[in-house]
């Protein structure tokens, strides 16, 4: 496989792309004759770094540069404390830290540190590839020390598309690209030649939708959660993109209708990916979950099977290994990648409904907080609510509800028109739901807290 670099250039063509911050934008062309480190990228040939910036665009610059020379590429997300970067540095055998202005690095972390800037500094460099480089990703939504997953280029890109010549596409991605949703897009861009505008986690969502739309973004991905909170921020209609895609949570109906309705001109696809398994499938239909024929065809590129109700993946796209001590194997003795993803099959149709390590007991009753959420985010005053346990001296737990209505600031004002709605969300979950599953509370709420992957943060995970 192909450095980045070696990727970018393969056709001899002039290199049109570009990377687009919220302050500045680089040329990719101009890394021909420059570079954003410090240090000559050829010392660091073979060896281990840990990128540990803060700044997106210094991390994809980065990533270009050192793909193909390092031996290993540590991807250090901006949130973790400096006893978990020691904890990552250590686990992957990382001898350089490659930081920004944004960061310092703590003294005595590695052997070495490298400065890397947001800017091309013109030298003289050598961009021959020649080394495997391994790829080192952390797992989102983990407490404590991450785990660390070990990819290739080939297992993180080998069946991206690619854009045409002439393509005039444009991407962009509410993710970071040091996690696994926004290092795909960062790869659609790099190798497809395209301009990719990088988010920013001190912008707004409706900021970032401005800006994205303001570049002619034409590809947009993000979390069902970012796209919920980009949809409140009354900005959706800055952009007016082709393709809008979904990953990280489950896609209920009603995010999918809302995202239809807000860009009707757009292609609305939905994916599976995780940062052990890759990417599984994309659903194109406008519906919740992926048809049954997915599952169980067996020999092909990607293979999926459901055992005791949960989503197991075999492709070429896994990662190799988990490193440091990861308490399981990252595979099975068949090749599978156990995702956690627990589905039920309902007329021809597989839908998520919750993570295995979520569930919430009621009185020994298995309760999928994303189950009865879905209900209620069926209702069109709704945007998106959460559902959490609460402590019950009979049951152990029950369940309550936080809502953020769609258009909350009538509602809020008005005390009577809560109770109404309130009423009238529990009657629709008891409609739907089991007893157990119909929420004991429901309270509506400004905004939701989402995490650093685009999340939802769910105190019973």
């Amino acid at each position: 496989m192909p450095s980045l670099w070696n990727a970018l250039t393969a056709s001899g063509a002039p290199i049109s792309s570009a990377l687009r911050s919220r302050s500045t934008d680089v040329a990719l062309a101009e890394l021909a004759h420059g570079s954003s480190l410090a240090a000559p990228p050829e010392t660091l040939r073979g060896r281990t770094v840990a990128l540990a910036t803060r700044d997106q665009l210094t991390t994809a610059l980065a990533l270009i540069e050192l793909d193909g020379v390092a031996r290993r590429i540590v991807l250090c997300t901006p949130d973790l404390t400096s006893e978990q970067l020691r904890t990552v540095v250590t686990a992957a055998g990382a001898d350089v830290l490659i930081y920004d202005a944004v960061r310092t690095p703590d003294p005595g972390l590695c052997k070495e540190g490298v400065l890397v800037r947001p800017a091309v500094r013109a030298t003289s460099v050598n961009r021959d590839g020649g080394v495997d480089t391994e790829w080192i990703l952390l797992t989102s939504g983990t407490t404590g020390a991450p785990k660390l997953v070990l990819h290739s280029m080939a297992s993180l890109s080998g069946a991206l598309p690619r854009h045409g010549a002439g393509d005039a596409a444009v991407w962009s991605t509410h993710y970071d690209i040091r996690r696994y949703g926004g290092l795909q897009i960062f790869l659609r861009a790099v190798l497809g030649g395209v301009p990719l505008v990088l988010s920013d986690a001190a912008e707004t969502p409706g900021d970032f939708l401005r800006r994205a739309g303001a570049a002619g973004v034409t590809h947009i991905s993000g979390t069902p959660s970012h796209w919920r909170r980009a949809l409140m921020s009354g900005a959706a209609a800055s952009i007016s993109p082709q393709y809008v895609r979904l990953s990280g949570e489950i896609a209920d109906q009603s995010v999918l209708d809302n995202l239809r309705h807000a860009f009707p001109g757009a292609r609305i696809a939905h994916a599976f990916a995780s940062t052990e398994a890759g990417v599984a499938f994309d659903v194109t239909d406008g519906q919740a979950g992926f048809p049954a024929s997915l599952v169980g065809q067996g020999g092909g590129a990607i293979d999926m099977k459901v055992e005791d109700g949960t989503l197991r993946i075999r492709s070429a796209r896994t990662a190799a290994r988990y490193l440091g001590g990861a308490d399981a194997p990252l595979v099975s003795d068949g090749g599978y990648v156990d995702t956690g993803d627990l589905v039920e099959l309902r007329d021809g149709r597989y839908y998520f409904v919750g993570r295995r390590g979520g569930i919430i007991n009621v009185g020994g009753l298995k309760v999928y907080p994303e189950e009865i959420e879905a209900v209620i985010n069926a209702d069109t005053r709704v945007r998106m609510s959460l559902v959490r346990s609460r402590r019950n001296p009979i049951t152990g737990a029950i369940v309550v509800a936080d809502v953020v209505l769609a258009d909350g600031a009538s509602v809020a004002a008005d005390e009577s028109a809560q109770r109404h709605l309130r009423r009238e969300l529990l009657e629709r979950c008891r409609a739907a739901l089991p007893a157990h599953k119909v929420p004991a509370a429901l309270h509506f709420v400004a905004a939701l807290d989402v995490s650093p992957a685009g999340k939802l943060v769910r105190p019973d995970a």
